[in-house]
């Protein structure tokens, strides 16, 4: 069984922030796959179901962004998880523009405060990620202020197609693997077909 966690933060005042990415393509996931994401457990909402041919477990860690690993470290736990072929994390990166998207196997937390506490739950920094671009800080910016900051109307129509583009990345992951994803999706800026 995969699990597939978007991180994010609750509570109304988040939804739609560019923090939030990682809960909105677990959203479409939801949506597109008929899987309830409404079960209280793992500290975080849960729902599971089949994409594809593959069991998951989608997951909306309830724990803030900084504690999200207390989340994913429980569910992985309880379901005997290998966390290095069978746990995808998706994540806002302000170091790529509006709307890139980029797969890693493994890497650091790259400052990212929601990465670096999963790497200390987990005790290593090898699963697979999603990394959502959200725009560099604009200078003179707040990073906190900037990441719980909405898209505007034009980044919002880029990010309804990014989340798309995570959704296939995620179908050919589990569908093939994410060496294929990487080279499908990695780098490449939203293109109108």
């Amino acid at each position: 069984m995969y699990l597939i966690a978007g991180l994010g933060n609750p509570g109304t005042k988040y939804e739609g922030t560019r923090h939030n990415i990682g809960w909105q393509v677990i959203d479409e996931l939801a949506e597109k796959y008929n899987i309830r994401v409404l079960e209280n457990k793992f500290k975080g909402l849960t729902g599971k179901g089949m994409i594809g041919s593959e069991k998951v477990l989608l997951l909306k860690p309830l724990t803030y962004m900084n504690l999200s690993g207390e989340s994913i470290a429980e569910a992985v736990r309880f379901y005997k998880i290998d966390e290095t072929t069978e746990l995808i994390v998706i994540a806002d990166d302000i170091s790529l523009d509006v709307g890139q998207i980029r797969i890693r196997k493994k890497g650091s937390a790259g400052g990212h405060n929601g990465l670096k506490n999963i790497i200390a739950q987990l005790g290593h920094e090898n699963f697979a990620r999603i990394k959502m671009g959200v725009g560099e800080k604009p200078a003179g910016y707040d990073l906190a202020d900037y990441v719980l900051g909405h898209f505007s109307k034009e980044e919002e129509k880029i990010m309804a197609e990014s989340r798309k583009t995570a959704v296939k990345a995620i179908e050919t992951i589990l569908a093939e693997d994410i060496d294929k994803a990487m080279n499908l999706y990695n780098s490449k800026k939203n293109q109108k077909d």
